[in-house]
């Protein structure tokens, strides 16, 4: 099991993870937060969230200027930039492109989603939970779009279809699905960031910790998975098989978060 005195990076969800899913709160975590700053352990966000979001995120939680991963991969930032995924060459896919796409395949199909592009911030707001202004940061998006899908399997299965001949997938988060460009995801974003920032120190011992299907790809390549509970109808399924490296939380949320990080490493 890895110390505090090791070279360890943690890499975490946002929402229902480190955020509780109901109050967005982390003060159960509050602790840990304060040991890995007295060690000076890199905190990367790995969210579904906007970097519009995660940026005054990192600035309460006394980490500004670290690299993160937003959108679900789709964004990663290394400084001070959020751009669209560096990892996948010529992604043109930007947002009003994205969002065109759907239009016209919603148009074509007859599709019944709503995408955050569709709606204003109370109705965002209303979906989430969130306030007013943090829900105008959630429609700051730059690479992908969250939609609520009101319509038949059948449909969904068309969908998915007409999506990949654009070079676009879903990926599915806690409350909604997201669209994005073919080969982002979470698991590629890490690997990109993990190779190409201060954090590409081979001797790191990474720890991830999330909570829903859309965190298995980037807890299948860290050293070390807190698989927190969760809400989702949907479990988490790994594909790696060094099972004692996995840990499954008892507690959802910022507890679980906590109990996933006191399991692994050795105080």
């Amino acid at each position: 099991m890895p110390t505090l005195q090791d070279p360890l990076t943690i890499v975490t969800d946002l929402d229902g993870s480190l955020l509780d899913h109901h109050t967005y709160g982390w003060e159960p975590a509050e602790s840990w937060l304060a040991r890995l700053q007295a060690q000076h352990i890199p905190l990367v966000i790995c969210s579904s969230k906007t970097a519009a979001e995660i940026i005054p995120l990192q600035r309460a939680l006394g980490i500004s200027g670290a690299p993160f991963i937003a959108e679900n991969g789709a964004v990663v930032r290394l400084d001070d930039t959020a751009r669209p995924a560096p990892f996948l060459p010529g992604n043109k896919a930007d947002y009003p492109v994205l969002c065109q796409r759907l239009a016209e395949l919603r148009a074509r199909h007859a599709f019944k989603f709503t995408g955050f592009a569709d709606v204003s911030e109370k109705e965002v707001s209303e979906w989430t939970g969130l306030t007013e202004h943090d829900a105008t940061l959630a429609r700051m998006r730059e690479a992908s779009e969250s939609i609520i899908w009101r319509d038949s399997a059948e449909q969904f299965a068309l969908f998915r279809q007409q999506l990949e001949a654009q070079d676009l997938t879903l990926v599915q988060g806690g409350r909604f699905w997201h669209v994005m460009r073919q080969g982002s995801g979470k698991g590629a974003a890490l690997r990109w960031l993990l190779q190409h920032s201060s954090l590409s120190d081979s001797a790191t011992v990474t720890i991830g910790l999330g909570d829903g299907p859309n965190d298995a790809p980037m807890l299948d390549i860290v050293d070390y998975a807190v698989v927190i509970k969760g809400y989702s109808k949907n479990p988490v399924i790994l594909q790696r098989q060094d099972k004692h490296n996995i840990y499954h939380t008892a507690h959802f949320g910022p507890e679980g978060w906590s109990e996933g990080l006191t399991y692994f490493i050795t105080q």
